[in-house]
């Protein structure tokens, strides 16, 4: 029987050698051949649809890739595979005005033993509108991978490279002293810094081409970076910065070694767009992020959204309203005049910028914004699962287990459209919402102190676990 193959919040995962198999990735590969045969515009009468196909460094993401291009080339488009290891933005800023779709091999920030196919249109995520359209065309056709098929082959770095130096003011960033330090986390995007800033700037960690990511997880939260906390201030680097194994993620420490959330990431983005490059239109993030931004949006009078987990929810509004900001909780980050995506060196050149624009370091930004806006103590729990939970029935379940008031704070309001979060009085939160892409209950929570925060998780943790056996 084959194995049902679903597009999660961003993309399709699975564990290679069970679910992530070549078989499945020809499946995948056909359909989404038939979906291009359906709904390409032709741009000029008899010229083929312009695809281009990346890979990350993941343990045989370049055969899968290398097979994916070949049955794209046997359905007659015209297919460009990068030559090495990119990441996802590239891949992404690649469809924007180059090609009319991209697709990566990537499972993201995944553990080693997964990979996956992520599929980029118009500089952003495919909608679910387009993957669940491409999920029913599996199995519709025979797979067709023809012998001399091959793409031809090309590496495209320096078109990505330029788009993002062009996006920051790079003249002032250079301006900066003192060096940063890159965890790449054995990821795609090593060496990326680099190239933008020269060798001498950076301090790099893991850039290493690691299959098995050093015996860890490619992803950029805190519990996986203490190594460059600590690095950052025995090498007294001006900023922390790293990726996850595709790249699109980002996380920041300051110069002292600290961790600094997405919630205070964004807001001295946001705050400093809007105060100097006069940043207009609607604040969006996910659900699962904080309080800060809808402060921001509430002083400077602008319109504020939370939509469903996944950068692809954002993207859609970005390219239907007139957003000026928006984020969600993972590290993705993405503002007018951008690509509507993820990219985490943008965000991090973006961050260099804000430094030298105001001569202020990383932790006087973040004072800066806890004076004017509030404190802000951002905390996520993960739950491991034996099964899948149903969102929906979970949601109701526990929805109906509430109460009125949870130790001081009184429950203001309820959401449920991706998980059920509680909203208090003052603003603090408690979200608790099964993961779209791995078995895992994660439940988050803000609030002006660590205590309470923990306290608010520990509610969560509680309230849920009758729910979990």
């Amino acid at each position: 029987m084959a194995t049902d193959i679903h597009f999660g919040t961003d993309g399709w995962r699975g564990i290679i050698a069970w679910d992530f198999t070549l078989e499945n990735v020809r499946r995948t590969a056909q359909a989404l051949a038939d979906y291009i045969n359906e709904n390409a515009p032709a741009e000029e009468k008899g010229r083929a649809p312009k695809i281009f196909v990346g890979f990350d460094r993941r343990f045989m993401s370049d055969m899968f890739a290398k097979e994916i291009a070949r049955i794209l080339r046997s359905n007659k488009f015209d297919v460009t595979l990068s030559s090495g290891p990119v990441t996802s933005p590239l891949a992404a800023c690649l469809s924007l005005n180059k090609f009319w779709l991209s697709v990566m091999v990537t499972a993201s920030h995944n553990p080693a033993q997964y990979n996956g196919i992520k599929i980029k249109l118009a500089g952003g995520a495919a909608s679910e509108r387009v993957t669940r359209d491409i999920e029913e065309l599996l199995d519709q056709n025979s797979v067709l991978s023809l012998y001399g098929q091959d793409a031809e082959v090309k590496d495209l770095t320096d078109i990505y490279l330029k788009y993002v130096g062009s996006h920051v003011n790079l003249k002032k960033i250079k301006t900066l002293r003192g060096k940063v330090a890159v965890d790449y986390m054995y990821g795609a995007a090593a060496g990326y810094v680099e190239k933008i800033l020269s060798p001498a700037k950076v301090i790099a960690l893991h850039s290493q081409h690691d299959t098995t990511f050093g015996g860890g997880q490619p992803e950029p939260v805190e519990k996986n970076l203490s190594e460059l906390k600590k690095t950052v201030p025995a090498q007294k680097a001006i900023l922390g910065i790293a990726f996850d194994g595709d790249g699109d993620r980002v996380a920041l420490v300051d110069e002292k070694g600290n961790y600094l959330t997405p919630c205070l990431i964004a807001a001295v983005l946001c705050n400093y767009l809007i105060k100097h490059k006069r940043l207009k239109g609607k604040i969006v993030q996910t659900v699962s992020m904080g309080y800060l931004l809808k402060r921001i949006a509430r002083q400077h009078e602008m319109l504020f959204e939370e939509v469903s987990v996944g950068f692809k929810h954002v993207a859609e509004l970005m390219a239907l309203e007139d957003i000026a900001f928006g984020v969600e909780e993972s590290g993705g980050f993405a503002w007018k005049g951008n690509l509507p995506d993820r990219d985490g060196l943008t965000v991090a050149l973006a961050f260099l910028e804000v430094m030298a624009v105001t001569g202020k370091k990383a932790s006087e930004l973040c004072a800066e914004i806890a004076q004017a806006y509030g404190t802000s103590v951002y905390l996520r729990r993960d739950i491991a699962l034996n099964k899948p939970l149903a969102k929906d029935a979970f949601t109701d379940k526990i929805r109906r287990k509430t109460p009125k008031k949870i130790g001081t704070h009184k429950v203001a309001e309820m959401t449920t459209f991706d998980g059920l979060k509680i909203l208090f009085d003052n603003d603090e939160w408690l979200l608790l919402r099964p993961s779209g892409t791995e078995l895992m209950l994660r439940i988050y929570a803000e609030s002006a102190t660590k205590k309470e925060t923990l306290a608010l998780l520990d509610f969560g943790e509680k309230l849920a676990a009758p729910f979990l056996k």
